[in-house]
C-alpha cells in the first residue's frame, strides 16, 4: 500500500491533495483532499484545514471540517474543533471535540439511477 508522509518538522500552507494514503505529523494550513484513501493526523500534528477522504483517523489537533465517505475516528488524544460529516463516527475516551457532527448513509452507486 502506497503512503505518503508530511513529517512532524514540516509545515505546509496551501492545498493538499493524493490519491493514497496520507500521513501528517506535522503542520498543515489549507485543505486536504484525498480520494479514496486515509488521512491520518497523528499525535502532536497540527492541522488547520478541511479534510476530505474515504477514511480520517484523528490522534492530534485539527481544526476545520472534516468529511469522510467511510468513518471519522477520533482516539484518545485527539483534539478537534469544527464539523464532522460520515456514515460512521468514532470516538474515543478522553478525545476533546466542540463542534457539530453528522452521520449520514453510505453512497450507493448502484442504487443511483437517472429518472427516464
Amino acid at each position: 500500500m502506497e503512503r505518503a508522509e508530511i513529517g512532524a518538522s514540516v509545515v505546509i500552507k496551501g492545498n493538499i491533495t493524493a490519491h493514497e494514503d496520507l500521513v501528517i505529523s506535522g503542520k498543515v494550513e489549507g485543505s486536504v483532499a484525498v480520494d479514496g484513501h486515509a488521512v491520518i493526523v497523528r499525535a502532536g500534528a497540527d492541522v488547520v484545514a478541511d479534510v476530505k477522504a474515504q477514511s480520517i483517523i484523528v490522534a492530534g489537533q485539527v481544526l476545520g471540517a472534516l468529511t469522510a465517505d467511510a468513518s471519522i475516528e477520533l482516539q484518545a488524544s485527539a483534539e478537534v474543533e469544527g464539523e464532522l460529516s460520515a456514515p460512521v463516527l468514532k470516538v474515543h475516551e478522553g478525545a476533546v471535540f466542540n463542534g457539530k457532527a453528522e452521520t449520514r448513509k453510505r453512497a450507493d452507486k448502484a442504487k443511483l439511477q437517472l429518472a427516464s
